[in-house]
Formats: structure tokens, sequence, C-alpha cells
């Protein structure tokens, strides 16, 4: 019978289908799920050698409506994946770390059976973090939509091409600008590509999105941080020769042509991160960046 004490009876895995990695920890998982009492969902593209007698498989776009947490195993990427189908149903996800960076799936290999527990049993902390809902239109009708966890980077599509672009916030004229895109990030993604091309570190308790333009062909331009329930409006430019893309998290993108619009908005509904007690989101910045640590 099920420890009276289990806050989480119904235990859904997702992760990498392709990583031996994942795969080795995910059985490590399903076995304490099952010495648990749990009731598990498994991903249905995952190896068929881990699906057992204890699981029940299911796609990506179901496990919301039928499992209470959501343990995701692999790198960032796979925390992305599963966020941007599991926050419609607001279930909570934990990420185990079997990828490179790990600012998202913070519960390490070698601990998976002392966290796990502890999070069944409601010992955990719980982040909501904010994604952001991108529609692009085309003469007035929708023709693509999609949410993003880390960032929606708008991008020409083709090397060596310079993009022109017209930014409003909240219908107010902000900028044209002639450059390699712009990169809108949520505090989650500002650890991420948004970093790279040189915006600031956010924090994720700030209700706040970063716009950073990529290699502008002014140098003047500048990342700007900007309230997280502003409206944005991207307008590409009918002087575009080629057709730009839009991306979402790299993961999700869809084609855009001379005089399309695209909306950016914050996502009417949260993305439940549960971290363990033992979590510090300074000490994983220290250890990811390299920065100083304490004398």
């Amino acid at each position: 019978m099920p420890s009276k004490s289990i806050q989480f009876q119904k235990v859904g895995i997702m992760g990498k289908p392709r990583s031996q990695e994942a795969a080795e920890t995910i059985k490590i998982l399903h076995d304490h799920l099952v010495e648990e009492g749990c009731d598990i969902w498994l991903q249905d593209s995952l190896p068929e050698s881990l699906h057992s007698k204890h699981t029940q498989p299911t796609s990506r776009k179901e496990m919301g409506k039928l499992v209470d947490l959501v343990v995701v195993v692999g790198g960032d990427g796979s925390m992305l994946n599963a966020g941007r189908y599991l926050v419609q149903h607001e279930v909570p996800l934990v990420g185990i770390n079997r990828g490179h960076l790990g600012f998202l799936t913070d519960v390490r290999p070698t601990e998976v059976r002392e966290r796990i527990s502890e999070v069944l049993r409601g010992q955990y902390n719980q982040e909501n973090r904010f994604i952001l809902h991108t529609e692009v239109y085309r003469n007035q009708e929708r023709i693509g939509r999609s949410d993003a966890v880390n960032e929606l980077v708008l991008y020409p599509g083709e090397i060596a091409r310079m993009l022109e672009f017209e930014l409003f916030i909240d219908n107010q004229f902000v900028y044209s600008q002639r450059s390699d895109g712009l990169i809108v990030s949520t505090p989650t993604g500002s650890t991420a590509y948004a970093l790279s091309g040189g915006g600031p570190i956010i924090s994720p308790k700030i209700d706040a999105m970063v716009l950073v333009p990529m290699f502008p062909h002014t140098l003047s331009s500048r990342p700007i941080v900007i309230d997280a329930n502003s409206h944005i409006e991207i307008a590409i430019s009918s002087n575009n020769q080629h057709y730009p893309m839009v991306s979402c998290d790299g993961q999700v993108n869809i084609g855009l042509a001379p005089g399309d619009i695209i909306g950016i908005k914050k996502h009417p509904l949260p993305l439940k991160i549960l971290h363990p007690e033992s979590h510090d989101y300074y000490e994983v910045l220290r250890t990811k960046l390299g920065w100083g640590q304490k004398l």
C-alpha cells in the first residue's frame, strides 16, 4: 500500500529518448517510484526497455491530463520541451540532470532516491516561472503560435543577411532596427541565449522580460528590460528580400514573410518547478558560470 504521507501519487516520467545516461537514471527512478507505491506514466517515445508492468505509456501532449507531478530526466532542453507541453495543465515539474549545464534540472543523478522521496512527501521549494506566448499574423490571419520557456528569437533565416523590423511595446513605437535579429527572453532564459548576446542575468523572482538586439547595425542599440505584463509587437519590414524565422526555445520554428506581425505576451499560467529544499539559485550561478567562491 502507498504511504499516506506521499503528496504526489500519480507521477509522470519524461526524458531524452535516445540518451543512454538518461535511460539509466530513468530505470533507477522507475524502481524507486514502484517502491514508493506510485502510479507511473511513462513518455511513450522512451525506449521500450524502460516500460514495464508498472507503467502506463502516454504522449507528451496527454501527460499533463493524467498525473500530479512530472519528473524530467535530461538536460535543460528536456525541461524546456516538457514545460511547453505541461504549463497549460499546471502540473509541477522536477528535473534530474543528465545534460550539460543543468540550470533547470538541479537533482543530481546520484541523489535520485533521496531527493525524489523528499519531493513526494512535500519537502521542496516551488518556483513559479512565467513563460512567453507568441502568435504570428499575416494579413490579419494567425498563421502560427507557440510558447517559450526561455526565449523567442527573431533571426534572418539565412547567413549574412541583415533583418529589418519595427518594435512596439504596449502599442507604443520603440524603434526600427537593422540587425541579425532580436532575442525576447524570460528571467529563466536570461542565463541562456540572451546572456550570450550580452543581456543581463535576471533573477527568476523578478517579473520582467529582456529584449536583446543581435549584432545591431547601430552601436547605440542596447538590451532593454521591461515589465513582464507588457505586450510586444514586432513588425517585419516589407523591405526585407528574404524570409526570416522566429524560434521558440530553439525547438519550435515558425517561418515568416515580409509584412508579418509577431505578437508576444506573458502566458496566463505559470510554469511550476519544484526544487529540493537545499536548492540555492546563486550557488547554481557560481557553479555554472565559474564565479568566485566565498573566501
